[in-house]
């Protein structure tokens, strides 16, 4: 790319992820959050084909991680990238299509979001969170 359409694509995603001010700051002189943000910013720059991301909303605020969210889902959508994310969250994990749920390093359940409302399917991961955390033979 040309250093003119880097510079403004940096502060296109920049803008999205209100870290637009800090740019020109040293890491010590931001917050966790901030930095976050940052990184996940250097990761969604180049229009990757695929994204990994551990827990990438855990230091954020809630509309922070909303907005990080929101980029993920342009870049799955819009640009057909491949986001595998690893999170404890439900809300979180709402955004995504797929969702392997993993208890004791086996895949548990497996959710496919298809037709559902995001509230929809944060409550079957909801349901699905609640039988990871009891005994399946106490359930059946």
């Amino acid at each position: 790319m040309k250093p003119k359409e880097i510079e403004t694509r940096v502060e296109e995603i920049a803008q999205k992820l209100e870290i637009k001010q800090i740019l020109n700051k040293y890491p010590y002189q931001v917050s966790g959050g901030q930095k976050q943000r940052v990184a996940i910013c250097r990761a969604i720059i180049t229009n990757p084909k695929l994204v990994l991301a551990d827990e990438p909303t855990g230091a954020l605020d809630s509309k922070s991680a909303r907005q990080v969210l929101e980029n993920f889902e342009y870049l799955n959508q819009k640009l057909q990238a491949t986001i595998l994310m690893v999170t404890h969250d439900a809300f979180t994990a709402s955004y995504a299509k797929r969702i392997l749920f993993i208890k004791d390093g086996k895949i548990f359940n497996e959710l496919i979001k298809g037709t559902d409302t995001r509230k929809q399917f944060f409550e079957k991961i909801i349901e699905v969170q609640t039988l990871l955390g009891g005994d399946l033979n106490a359930c059946f």
